[in-house]
């Protein structure tokens, strides 16, 4: 080979030549992901990972996301198998206190009615399928709907199993949507609730035992057992992460769990959601309806969340304040962050962070088992 053709090559090889139109707009999302990352502070763990991951993915001619790349053998250990978001189910149970959600059980009605927009959705996906063109099967709906739980890993968990084509768009939509909740969930919560309604105290929730901490995640993994085995890989990663930091014998774990156990599953996670953002599988009309019909999922979520806590304060006698129903959604804790907001913003002495944890915590569990219902219909 003479110099002239050694050149050509060189040249043939460089990323000058080997871009696309298609790559070039996937980095431009990418960077539009970091900088809400960065600029905005939306949900940076994992949006920061996950436009870097995108903007490898679409590198030519290295194929970093391909079967041989470095991101593609992390997708097929973690992703594929599902691996990854059960780790980090172990560290968010870690992080997580079911305090007041033991200490007011009527709340995790309002977690189960928030995951009604994933059910709603699964339906939305088959209309749009049948009536609107779009080349959604069964799963690809049920993976899709699952986004209006809000909860990150439970989707990238779902789709991995039922539609992994779908990874990178379900993943963005639900992270997207996890840091927009203190934009889209205030005006839903105030257009179903009336400034009355939003100014009522509720009663300071009691104190619960160390021994009801360590019994809550043993009764409700032997209840998902017996009633839902499909979601036990979820519930049983969380709860495992709950009992290391609730037994208190475990420092060790539970600081391990809570740091750089998550930390680390986090960063790989992100990356290889990333590196499903190439152009070839994101840049298609059904990713449009991804993202609209999650939009819609969490929206009817905040919604019958909602709707659920007014009923509530009508028929009990203790006040139910109907903000606390926009926390059902799995979102921890910004959800629940956005409920004490806007009660402060209707009555300065109305604090609500602690009653909304209690639904906001049932989120988790009533995504997780969303999930195991779809595994067990669609799977």
């Amino acid at each position: 080979m003479d110099f002239s053709q050694s050149v050509y090559s060189l040249w043939q090889a460089t990323g000058l030549v080997a871009f696309t139109g298609g790559q070039l707009a996937m980095i431009a999302v990418s960077l539009v992901l970091i900088y809400l990352a960065v600029a905005k502070n939306f949900e940076p763990l994992l949006l920061l990972p996950i436009g870097f991951g995108g903007i490898l993915a679409n590198v030519p001619v290295a194929a970093i996301a391909g079967p041989e790349g470095f991101l593609g053998m992390i997708s097929m250990v973690g992703l594929d198998t599902g691996i990854f978001p059960l780790l980090i189910f172990m560290g968010v149970g870690a992080m997580t206190d079911f305090g007041p959600l033991i200490a007011n059980p009527r709340t995790a009605l309002l977690g189960a009615a928030a995951q009604f927009g994933i059910f709603a959705t699964v339906l939305g996906a088959v209309a749009l399928s049948v009536y609107a063109g779009f080349d959604f099967s069964l799963q690809d709906a049920a993976s899709i709907g699952i986004i209006g739980g809000a909860d990150g890993p439970t989707a990238i968990f779902l789709s991995s199993q039922l539609s992994p084509d779908l990874v990178g768009a379900i993943a963005v939509a639900a992270y997207s949507y996890m840091a927009l909740v203190p934009i889209i969930q205030p005006p839903i919560m105030r257009a179903f609730t009336t400034p009355e309604q939003r100014k009522i105290v509720m009663k300071q929730l009691r104190e619960v035992s160390k021994v009801e901490k360590i019994i809550f995640p043993l009764l409700t993994l032997a209840l998902c057992i017996l009633l839902l085995p499909t979601a036990t890989p979820l519930i049983g990663a969380l709860m495992f992460g709950n009992l290391v930091k609730e037994s208190g014998v475990a420092d060790r774990l539970s600081k391990t769990l809570q740091g750089p156990f998550i930390d680390t599953v986090t960063i790989l996670l992100g990356l290889v959601v990333g590196s499903k953002l190439e152009a070839a599988m994101f840049l298609r009309i059904e990713t449009l309806g991804i993202v609209i019909l999650g939009l819609v999922a969490f929206a009817i979520g905040t919604m019958t969340g909602v709707l659920l806590a007014q009923l509530m304060n009508k028929v009990s006698r203790v006040p139910v304040n109907p903000l606390i129903g926009a926390a059902g959604v799995s979102a921890v804790p910004m959800a629940a962050r956005v409920v004490n907001k806007v009660g402060l913003e209707s009555n300065p002495r109305n604090f609500l962070m602690m009653h909304a944890m209690g639904p906001n915590v049932a989120g988790v569990i009533g995504s997780a088992v969303a999930a195991g219902i779809l595994l067990a219909v669609f799977v």
